[in-house]
């Protein structure tokens, strides 16, 4: 196997510059993604009260202990709905990602049902779409925890939904 050798100087200013920049951009997404898990965290006492456990303590429930998780398609609907940078909450109201059920390689789908209830967002079967045709190309078994609102129309058009049931 040949050995290949890196021209990047990293010494140079404009290297680390660079690096700076996606650090910052870095730290920024993880600012979003956490604004989301802000935003579902705000109905603990509600699941609380219901005896219920969140959305995000369903998905480590559901997963294996030690293994990984690959979040997936976590900026979708980010200023879609809302196209405020400020206000914006991305991830279409859907926990996703691969993770180790039982030792097995699994697509996790879970309705963030602390954010509108679980409404599906203009965005969200289109994230739907692609996870589970991730699925099926990678052949792994889709896991969908569902705790949903549905939808509500009277804030969208009727065409957002034309690929709901695509696959």
């Amino acid at each position: 196997m040949p050995i290949y050798q890196s021209k990047l100087d990293v010494r140079t200013d404009t290297y680390k510059q660079n690096r700076q920049q996606q650090l910052a951009a870095i730290d920024y997404m993880q600012t979003l993604n956490e604004r989301a898990q802000k935003a579902s965290e705000k109905r603990r006492a509600r699941f609380e009260a219901r005896g219920q456990l969140t959305p995000r303590e369903r998905l480590a429930q559901l997963l294996d202990p030690g293994m990984p998780f690959l979040a997936l398609y976590n900026m979708a609907g980010y200023c879609v709905d809302d196209p405020d940078p400020e206000t914006s909450i991305p991830g279409a109201s859907i926990l996703a990602g691969i993770g180790y059920i039982n030792g097995v390689r699994c697509m996790c789908h879970v309705d963030d049902s602390g954010i509108s209830a679980g409404a599906a967002t203009e965005l969200s079967f289109r994230k739907g779409y692609y996870l589970l045709k991730m699925a099926l190309e990678k052949k792994l078994p889709y896991i969908h925890l569902v705790e949903s609102a549905g939808v509500n129309l009277s804030k969208y058009k009727v065409e957002s939904w034309v690929d709901a049931g695509k696959l």
